[in-house]
């Protein structure tokens, strides 16, 4: 539907500021939009990267903890595990992709090894693998966390600058293109009128003469 506008030569100036304004917001939006996917392509070749050596690592780790739960028992196995093998700790902070700011979650390693918090006596060696390997899984698992929140973002601004890139392509600038077109012909019509009737009044007072 035309948008309804004066047909006046301000309002014409003023539509066709208006509508260079949003062709250059229009390209600026599709470029923004184009940089976003690319990096968000990148992020879920990392994030699909990341989850299968996750999945793999964490697969194994569960084989031989449900090994070593045959071997010893769930109510010794669980009390084995009552204390934590090491402290994780998380690096966060931001970063601006575009405009959007997602977060940046690094591991920070204490330099300490990993220390089994039971004793060997009782527990078979499997459970020390199935501990060993999840601890070791721990920067993986923090920065998959970032990732995919980073997906998760991104993907929510290319779907909203997406919409803002059609409502411009489709709806604003069909508007005002049409509306500068109305303006146009209407100043035209009002141009020719003018000049029939200028053209009438010579033709009138060279007659009177």
């Amino acid at each position: 539907m035309a948008i309804r506008v004066s047909p006046t030569r301000m309002e014409l100036t003023r539509l066709k500021k208006r509508l260079k304004t949003a062709v250059r917001g229009h390209k600026l939006l599709k470029d923004k939009n184009d940089e976003l996917v690319r990096t968000f392509i990148s992020f879920i070749r990392r994030n699909k990267e990341l989850r299968e050596q996750v999945e793999a690592s964490l697969a194994a780790a569960m084989g031989s903890a449900a090994i070593a739960k045959a071997k010893m028992g769930e109510e010794s196995m669980t009390e084995a595990l009552m204390y934590p093998v090491s402290e994780a700790h998380a690096q966060v902070s931001t970063k601006n992709i575009m405009s959007v700011i997602v977060p940046q979650i690094s591991f920070r390693p204490d330099g300490k090894e990993a220390d089994l918090p039971y004793g060997f006596a009782f527990t078979p060696s499997e459970l020390d693998t199935a501990v060993l390997d999840v601890a070791a899984l721990l920067p993986q698992l923090i920065e998959l966390a970032g990732v995919e929140k980073t997906c998760d973002m991104l993907a929510d601004e290319i779907e909203k600058t997406k919409r803002r890139v059609n409502a411009l392509e489709h709806v604003s600038i069909p508007e005002m293109q049409e509306g500068i077109r109305a303006i146009t012909m209407k100043l035209e019509e009002n141009e020719r009128a003018n000049t029939t009737r200028l053209m009438k009044v010579k033709t009138m007072i060279a007659d009177r003469n």
